[in-house]
């Protein structure tokens, strides 16, 4: 059952439809299970504990990749903790249908902890931490000693934890939280993405030591065989 929650306005909002969620036997959320297999696969020396999901610019599905992968980490007997760490323009409490009264911004200020504002949602195993209050200073606040705290809070709670960051190439701050977590994924949409400004994303997060796994292609056409496997 969808859950809802009312904005400033009073006026309802519905959760969005999440497809690993209400589709499961589908062809993308296999695909998504497949990311999941890869990831696990690419921990070698080390687990993936804490994920970051990026994009080299906006509107590739780089929020839609991180929620779906929350999900089916979920259905797969792992408990996940989501962090809308996109200060600039959050979404996951939309997707999810929970308030975003207080988040991670509440937390990396001192005013509550993270026990107290991680919010439970209506899919098994996974938890959520809003982005809370849109701060002045993002790149600030993540880059502080607090956030390293957090991540490292979440992590001895829950067994995967996912941030969800702005664009690369629109500020810092996928850079800056890409040092801190144990591999980063960068999200491109078939079509869309600029090859040049990709390879400029990678290099930045390289710049910035970070550990990546690998590249999630959006949007590529399904071809009728590929459908057909999966009916």
């Amino acid at each position: 059952m969808a859950r809802s929650t009312r904005n400033k306005k009073g006026q309802v909002q519905k959760k969005r439809q999440l497809i690993a969620d209400v589709s499961k036997h589908s062809p993308i959320t296999e695909q998504y299970r497949n990311i999941r297999t890869n990831i696990e696969y690419s921990a070698i020396d080390t687990d993936i504990r804490t994920l970051l999901i990026t994009s080299a610019g906006p509107g590739e599905g780089k929020s839609t990749t991180a929620s779906n992968l929350a999900v089916v980490m979920g259905q797969n007997g792992q408990s996940v903790l989501l962090i809308d760490a996109d200060m600039r323009k959050p979404t996951a409490h939309y997707t999810f249908g929970v308030m975003n009264t207080h988040g991670l911004t509440n937390v990396l200020t001192r005013q509550h902890k993270l026990v107290d504002v991680a919010q439970e949602t209506s899919i098994e195993n996974v938890s959520l931490l809003t982005c809370g209050p849109i701060p002045p200073n993002p790149a600030e606040l993540l880059n502080s000693k607090m956030m390293e705290l957090v991540i490292n809070e979440a992590s001895q709670n829950f067994d995967v934890v996912i941030l969800d960051t702005p664009p690369v190439m629109a500020v810092a701050d996928a850079q800056i939280l890409s040092s801190k977590v144990d591999g980063t994924i960068i999200v491109t949409s078939s079509g869309k993405t600029d090859r040049d400004q990709l390879e400029k994303a990678k290099g930045n997060l390289e710049k910035a030591k970070a550990n990546l796994l690998g590249v999630v292609l959006n949007n590529k056409p399904i071809d009728q065989n590929t459908y057909y496997y999966y009916q």
